[in-house]
């Protein structure tokens, strides 16, 4: 995806034919979105905006998983900050009022927090590797701030059953629900007519499109950020959350698990 021009923190970042490719690198926490990941993508989209060589932005990984959420080693501790709801919430608000295109590649596993990173994106592609799971409710907590761009753009119906159930579901679910735009056997091919079409527009042209079909979520973060921040942060800090992310961490069911009794 060309030569890498940066890498430091766990983003790795290359420029390639006006498109610049941000590849999440933090194999050790499956890229979770720590504090210091979130200040890196922070980081490299301000670049991004700034730069006129770049027409679009590539959202990609490495390793087995896209993103897996909020570190919970982070979110358990007792010094955790509060206001990491409200940095989550600003950087997927980042992502949809970007003024320039942003697209994901994902060929790994994506779950609760990076499903709202997936969703803020603007065109999205996942292959037969990627699997998705909105897992919070099974650690205590709900998905409250990714609500803001996954509800607007997916099947309400559906969305209903994975954020109760706490199900896998593969990559054709995904687009067929409206979390990712398609599935594909092979990514890049996929990817290749949408990155030269970007590559067509024009930067204003671009930004006024984007900001007709992004009209609704961003109406959305303007209305609930501080509620769902605020109702995301307490969860976050409560007793059953913290006995969830233990169990989690410890490989291990959490205490409320009802075992399924066999069928005699």
């Amino acid at each position: 995806m060309g030569t890498p021009t940066d890498e430091d923190d766990g983003v790795a970042v290359a420029l390639r034919d006006a498109v610049r490719t941000l590849t999440l690198d933090s194999p050790h926490n499956r890229n979770a979105l720590s504090s210091r990941l979130v200040t890196r993508l922070y980081e490299e989209l301000d670049r991004a905006e700034a730069d006129p060589g770049t027409r679009a932005v590539l959202l990609t990984h490495t390793g087995n998983t896209f993103c897996a959420g909020a570190d919970l080693s982070e979110a358990s501790a007792r010094d955790a900050p509060t206001d990491a709801p409200l940095g989550l919430a600003g950087l997927l608000r980042t992502l949809v009022a970007f003024p320039k295109p942003v697209v994901a590649r994902v060929t790994g596993h994506v779950r609760a927090g990076g499903t709202g990173l997936l969703a803020a994106c603007d065109i999205s592609v996942a292959g037969p590797g990627a699997t998705f799971a909105f897992t919070e409710a099974r650690i205590g907590v709900a998905p409250a701030v990714i609500s803001m761009p996954v509800l607007p753009r997916t099947d309400p119906r559906a969305v209903a059953r994975y954020y109760l159930t706490g199900e896998r579901f593969d990559a054709r679910e995904a687009a067929r629900i409206g979390l990712v735009t398609c599935a594909a056997d092979d990514p890049d091919e996929a990817l290749a007519p949408v990155l030269d079409g970007l590559r067509r527009g024009s930067p204003q042209g671009l930004a006024a499109s984007k900001q007709l079909v992004t009209r609704e979520v961003l109406a959305a973060f303007d209305r609930d950020t501080d509620t769902l921040a605020e109702l995301s942060a307490r969860l976050f800090a409560s007793d059953e959350a913290r006995e969830g992310m233990t169990a989690f961490l410890e490989r291990r069911e959490p205490e409320w698990a009802v075992r399924q009794t066999p069928a005699r």
